[in-house]
């Protein structure tokens, strides 16, 4: 059998509800599953956030790319890596609180004739 069926199939202790997300937790089952490891995913982490204090925030649609491209470099020659699925970046956004969704304000048109144009010509 797979980890996963043993998990499911061994008793939990009282007070834990018997719900998939319970029982993950408790065996680290899916900790094997995971798209990018612990380490990994904290060094994405720390480069998303390095690159908003920078100035220059990631785009969401960006990050699964950033993963592909980590997944890619710890795979052999033999294996191929799949992307990262659909979901799998607003699921990152909420394992790690610290990484915040913001809209980004347009930039005003105005600010070319009054800030830019002098100092071009």
């Amino acid at each position: 059998m797979d980890r996963a069926t043993l998990a499911l199939a061994q008793d939990l202790p009282h007070g834990i509800p018997r719900t998939y997300a319970a029982i993950a937790e408790l065996t680290n089952s899916a900790q094997g599953r995971q798209y990018l490891t612990p380490e990994e995913e904290k060094a994405l982490v720390n480069f998303l956030l390095l690159m908003s204090h920078l100035g220059q925030p990631v785009r969401i649609k960006f990050i699964p790319v950033l993963a592909f491209s980590i997944a890619r470099q710890q795979s052999t020659p033999n294996t191929r890596n799949k992307p990262p699925g659909k979901n799998w970046a607003r699921a990152f956004e909420k394992r790690h609180p610290e990484l915040r969704a913001r809209t980004a304000r347009p930039i005003d048109w105005k600010r070319h004739s009054n800030n830019i144009h002098d100092k071009i010509t």
